[in-house]
């Protein structure tokens, strides 16, 4: 009996102390480890520009971006020397924006 009994708290200690290390909860050993988006590039806009659907003059107009937008870099587009496109993303709050707006586009730089 008391040989059940020493098993049985081995066991439930066990079953409560060794998930903590486990990779799938529990501790957290660094931040580093965690794959956060680095979107470390980020403009603000210093005159009005136009949001277009992709890298061309003629395409689609989605929005108009005023003096001050401030846009996180995705992808740079390189047509030729002298025109370079860069895909963006409108900062905004994710939780509390309509989940309709438009959010992605490409402008001219």
């Amino acid at each position: 009996m008391i040989n059940n009994l020493l098993k049985n708290f081995c066991l439930i200690i066990f079953a409560l102390i060794a998930p903590i290390t486990l990779p799938a909860g529990g501790i957290q050993k660094t931040l580093n480890q965690n794959k956060f988006p680095n979107n470390t590039d980020e403009i603000i806009l210093s005159s009005r520009t136009s949001l277009y659907s992709f890298p061309e003059i003629h395409a689609k107009e989605l929005l108009l971006l005023e003096t001050g937008t401030t846009l996180s870099i995705l992808r740079n587009w390189k047509v030729s020397e002298s025109e370079t496109w860069v895909r963006v993303e409108l900062a905004s709050n994710k939780f509390l924006d309509d989940p309709h707006k438009i959010r992605k586009g490409w402008i001219k730089m």
